[in-house]
């Protein structure tokens, strides 16, 4: 696939996905949407894309939703044709055009066997904040500004974040910036614990890459995918026995393999260990381990 509003780049196992409208601060269409879970997708199937960096061109990482339709920017029915209806005329919420564009790349950044790191250099509103709730490190430039401005343009939470902002920074601090919808700086997004680090701008890329390297340089990648699925996925479960049982399964299986071995002997023998073990060829028999929802 030829993108049009991200740039696609891998670099020593690396990948880099760059929101690419700057004229547009990076806002968020359709096309962009199918881009990037197109990007996901392909990022899962290459074995040799070990972590994933994604940031912003220009001066914002995403302004949120393109609002050139104006008044009707959220007016589905008007964005995509009407959605089903049901005999009795009322909507068919089922229809997947009702589900809307950040729960996707939500749902799809969820779904992703690599570790995945957000490098924000600048305003990030909107979509532009959700889309970064399922990402596992985010990391802030001093010039970005985080916005959930929702109640402010008469919506809701969407993005799916309404389930991973409280988990992110806890529900008080979650409902503090839903309710008033303000802008708020990086040093505030820090101290709630929706980034983890504040750097210098010409400094984002160069440390994002570095925690990047230091994952794909010293870790085997299906050690983190199976950790970076479990995490996620006991957060919705409903008793630590549900850890117990699939983590035993993944201890069965990583203590049997090769990199296993390796880890061990590169350990006792003071030595840089050498994984061979690729994401996806190699995950266990088991994994998936759940039932993929689906928008019904």
């Amino acid at each position: 696939m030829v993108y049009e509003t991200i740039k696609y780049e891998v670099a020593e196992q690396i990948l880099t996905i760059t929101l690419n409208r700057p004229e547009k601060l990076n806002a968020f269409n359709s096309l962009m949407e199918r881009e990037i879970v197109d990007a996901f997708d392909r990022a899962d199937g290459h074995n040799d894309v070990l972590a994933i960096i994604v940031t912003g061109e220009g001066r914002a990482f995403c302004a949120g939703a393109d609002l050139s339709l104006g008044a009707d920017t959220f007016d589905r029915d008007v964005r995509r044709g009407p959605v089903k209806r049901l005999p009795d005329g009322r909507v068919d919420y089922s229809d997947p055009s009702v589900s809307d564009g950040g729960g996707k790349i939500a749902m799809r950044i969820f779904r992703c066997l690599k570790p995945v790191i957000a490098a924000v250099n600048g305003p990030a509103v909107g979509m532009g904040v959700t889309m970064q709730l399922a990402m596992d490190i985010r990391i802030a430039s001093d010039a970005a500004r985080f916005g959930l401005v929702f109640s402010q343009r008469g919506l809701v939470s969407e993005g799916a974040s309404s389930w991973f902002l409280p988990r992110v920074v806890g529900i008080a601090q979650a409902l503090e910036w839903s309710y008033t919808g303000r802008i708020f700086t990086a040093k505030e997004a820090l101290a709630g614990r929706l980034i983890s680090k504040i750097v210098r701008p010409d400094r984002l890329l160069p440390t994002a890459r570095a925690l990047a390297h230091e994952i794909v340089d010293k870790t085997s990648p299906v050690s983190i995918t199976m950790i970076r699925q479990l995490m996620w996925r006991m957060l919705g479960a409903d008793d630590p026995m549900e850890a117990h049982k699939i983590e035993s399964r993944s201890m069965y299986s990583r203590g049997r393999s090769d990199d296993a071995k390796e880890g061990i002997m590169a350990f006792l023998e003071k030595r840089p260990a050498v994984f061979k073990d690729r994401v996806p060829a190699d995950l266990p028999d088991f994994f998936p381990w759940w039932t993929e929802r689906e928008y019904r």
